[in-house]
């Protein structure tokens, strides 16, 4: 029902930044991001409310990504700074349909995801 289109993934070097970008067909809830590495379970990353005013972060990145919105163009942006290889994996946007959980964590609790695009960070 609800498309989401990823871009920004790429290769960097340890210290560097990336900027992802994520833009849904229609509006939406909450929007986040949550990556995966090989061999380890997805984890959530970041997530945004619907109106942009509330964010919450997962602690190993807290200090260098920010995520942003722009509700017009129901599109959410992840700016990654400083990056460090154990940043590596594939992030996928993931957008909260019909949902009444106020800004989640968990995937779960998603009703929408993008294709995911991988972010490799070299040392």
């Amino acid at each position: 029902q609800v498309q989401l289109v990823e871009s920004g993934g790429g290769l960097v070097q340890a210290g560097g930044s990336l900027r992802l970008s994520c833009a849904a067909s229609t509006s939406t809830e909450a929007m986040g991001w949550f990556r995966q590495a090989p061999g380890k379970e997805r984890e959530f990353v970041t997530a945004i409310s619907w109106n942009g005013v509330a964010t919450s972060y997962a602690d190993s990145v807290k200090d260098r990504f920010s995520i942003s919105r722009n509700i017009a163009k129901n599109t959410i942006y992840l700016q990654m700074d400083d990056l460090k290889p154990e940043d590596t994996a594939v992030y996928s946007c993931a957008a909260q349909g019909r949902g009444t959980v106020f800004l989640p964590t968990t995937a779960r609790e998603y009703d929408y995801w993008g294709q995911g695009t991988q972010v490799t960070v070299s040392s």
